[in-house]
């Protein structure tokens, strides 16, 4: 017999907060966003702090590599999606992990026997003005040239001049070398007033670029999520079938982070997963599992070992759990109830295990009302997909950015 609840399932649509007083002293410059994202005792601190509470969700249309760079930047977290083979991404994983930042891996590359109409092509696919010229058309070839759009008038010239004929050779480029700073690098291009700075290695191989623009986006983003050795920091997600083999493979890839992915998570078979990890790794591995919707499915979790517990069954913008299963809650009213739950299992045991409202987020003000209701960070899909980090295909409707919906995918499937 089921138990009936007294109280509606509510979703961050019915609230909205009543504004409190504030003094000149409440500016954005005195606002701190910092959260923890993994457990820790009473006195002592978490392993891991965010800046910001956001992370991006578990999803193949939402976070890959691009978006875990872009978000370490503004000093939150992306969890990679697992549903790919385990190569792939772990790959992914440690192109984050070995990212410089500042030193960027060429995207735009042809070779010197394409014509023009090859460069237009591939500037309007990836929007850059900047492309290397290169002996096999690779970001690892040979750099034999340059062009930019300095090296081109479209009206005086036909679409099938060769490239050859009019990029900058190779012997006119000012470049640098590899293991050089970004300082230096960034002094060579303000010296002699470049946009663009090829870094080579000693076979003339490109390495990397350095752009001035980034020169200005690296300033401005002083919220940047670094680990112990100037890293990016990123997570990744896995499940309760093949952790066995993903694991080991995630963390030889230098993963920050790792995140249970199932749309039910108050099961023995996370349990037993956090215990496998617990067993081989003890507490050096972070692992967030969920989800749940109450604050008996919280501490079962909890009591598992998970570093933070996530919340939500069916509120996601493309999720079909209570549809296939009919089972879920309103968000609000599951994060008012694991909050509640996870103030408690402090009291009693001394340790604070962070929650994440995950789903649920409609409009901008519910990140708010998810915050002030006590999740300590948040879970979007959504909301990243529409960029152009993310790896989704986007739709220009009046000059408006769209992100295609991924196929939907049921809960066993996740």
């Amino acid at each position: 017999m089921a138990h009936y609840f007294e109280e509606p399932s509510r979703t961050f649509n019915e609230y909205l907060l009543v504004p409190g007083y504030s003094s000149k002293e409440c500016r954005v410059e005195n606002v701190s966003l910092k959260t923890p994202i993994t457990k820790f005792k009473k006195g002592e601190e978490p392993k891991i702090t965010m800046n910001i509470p956001l992370v991006s969700a578990v999803m193949q249309a939402v976070s890959d590599d691009k978006m875990a760079v872009a978000l370490a930047k503004e000093g939150g977290i992306s969890f990679i999606f697992g549903s790919q083979p385990i190569e792939s991404q772990a790959a992914m994983i440690r192109r984050v992990k070995t990212h410089k930042a500042g030193f960027v891996t060429s995207d735009s590359n042809l070779r010197p026997d394409q014509t023009l109409k090859d460069v237009l092509e591939l500037k309007a696919l990836k929007g850059h003005s900047t492309i290397a010229i290169t002996d096999d058309g690779t970001a690892e070839g040979k750099i034999l040239g340059l062009v930019t759009s300095r090296d081109y008038r479209v009206s005086r010239m036909s679409p099938d001049t060769k490239i050859s004929e009019f990029m900058t050779p190779f012997d006119k480029l000012i470049y640098g070398r590899s293991g050089i700073t970004l300082s230096e690098a960034n002094d060579i291009l303000w010296d002699h007033k470049l946009n663009a700075l090829p870094i080579i290695d000693d076979n003339q191989r490109l390495t990397h670029f350095v752009f001035r623009k980034d020169y200005d986006s690296h300033k401005s983003n002083p919220n940047e999520l670094l680990d112990e050795q100037k890293r990016y920091m990123v997570g990744a997600g896995i499940n309760t079938r093949d952790h066995e083999q993903r694991v080991p493979a995630l963390i030889d890839a230098g993963v920050d982070i790792l995140c249970i992915d199932s749309s039910e998570g108050y099961s023995q078979w996370q349990a037993d997963t956090i215990a496998w990890i617990r067993e081989r790794y003890g507490d050096d591995i972070k692992i967030g599992a969920g989800n749940v919707v109450d604050g008996e499915g919280f501490r079962y979790l909890a009591e598992a070992g998970a570093d933070f517990v996530k919340i939500g069954i069916g509120g996601g913008s493309i999720c079909i759990t209570r549809e296939q299963k009919g089972i879920g809650r309103g968000q609000a009213t599951a994060v008012i109830e694991v909050a509640a739950a996870r103030d408690e299992y402090f009291k009693e045991t001394g340790i604070y295990v962070p929650i994440c409202s995950d789903g649920g987020i409609v409009y901008d003000h519910h990140l708010t009302l998810a915050l002030a209701m006590g999740a300590d960070f948040i879970m979007l899909g959504r909301y990243f997909a529409r960029f152009d980090e993310s790896p989704t295909n986007k739709l220009n409707v009046n000059a408006q950015l769209a992100a295609l919906r991924p196929r939907r995918r049921s809960s066993h499937e996740v």
